[in-house]
């Protein structure tokens, strides 16, 4: 009997003990290997270096890219758009004397003809420049393309306003010459001078620019020499001046010079 109840007690033990034991946990990954894992995932891109050639107004540039970052068609849709597109898009004719002012008025229709088939072409070639990809030059893109349009509307109603100057008035652009024009000759001749005593204060010749405006208001032409002034020096450089314009300063050249690896680059002396 004794024999018997120590046999219980040592088998109750042994089950206490077993049950006891925790479960292992599972085993943690040494941080050096776990680094060493994720380094080894990680592919190392190395630059494609290529060369793309420019010209600027001294220099002739020979730019070093990275070709797995930009494609040669991108760097030169972006160089035309910084350096190619920088000036006037849009030709139409300079009103400086009578006889312009009779050419611009008897050919309105075929100039304006000109001026839409322009603005279309030069619309679609801002629209399909495929530049770089970054906020920089898409922004200057879209405000490319905002200078284009408002230019073009600006020219289309100067032209349209040398035979019929009421076309101005539904313009709120520089509305004092929009009024003058559209005023009795009294009010159109008295903001004509103010115009031109302006103009003389700018001039290397002042006293020229004053004799020429007396002659002309002594002239049996003198409502047309009005109109070529103050639609030509008055309005139109007034709504030529609203024209929100892309600032091509430092920082665009900056900008794009930034896209190459290095520039080496052969300057003419200036």
């Amino acid at each position: 009997m004794r024999i018997a109840l120590t046999s219980i007690l040592l088998l109750s033990f042994l089950s206490c003990k077993k049950d006891n034991q925790s479960t292992p946990a599972p085993a943690v990954a040494d941080s050096a290997q776990v680094s060493s894992l994720k380094t080894d995932t990680v592919v190392n891109v190395q630059p494609k270096q290529e060369i793309f050639n420019f010209g600027t107004e001294l220099c002739d540039n020979k730019g070093y890219f990275d070709s797995n970052k930009y494609s040669r068609k991108e760097l030169e849709d972006t160089y035309k758009l910084w350096f190619e597109l920088s000036g006037s898009l849009l030709d139409t004719p300079f009103v400086n004397n009578l006889k312009d002012l009779n050419e611009i008025r008897n050919n309105k229709d075929q100039i304006l003809a000109k001026l839409d088939k322009d603005f279309a072409e030069k619309k679609a070639q801002i629209m399909n420049l495929k530049v770089v990809n970054t906020p920089y030059w898409q922004h200057i893109k879209q405000k490319s393309y905002e200078e284009l349009v408002q230019s073009y509307e600006m020219e289309k109603i100067q032209i349209i306003a040398y035979s019929d100057p009421s076309i101005l008035l539904k313009n709120n652009n520089c509305s004092h010459f929009s009024k003058a024009l559209n005023s009795t000759d009294e009010q159109m001749f008295s903001e004509w001078k103010k115009l031109r005593e302006n103009m003389s204060k700018g001039n290397a010749s002042p006293e020229r620019i004053m004799n020429e405006f007396n002659e002309r208001l002594n002239s049996s032409d003198k409502r047309d020499f009005a109109f070529i002034d103050l639609i030509t020096f008055g309005w139109g450089n007034c709504a030529n001046d609203k024209v929100q314009r892309v600032s091509r300063d430092e920082k665009m050249n900056n900008e794009f010079n930034a896209l190459f690896i290095k520039i080496d680059s052969e300057c003419d002396e200036p």
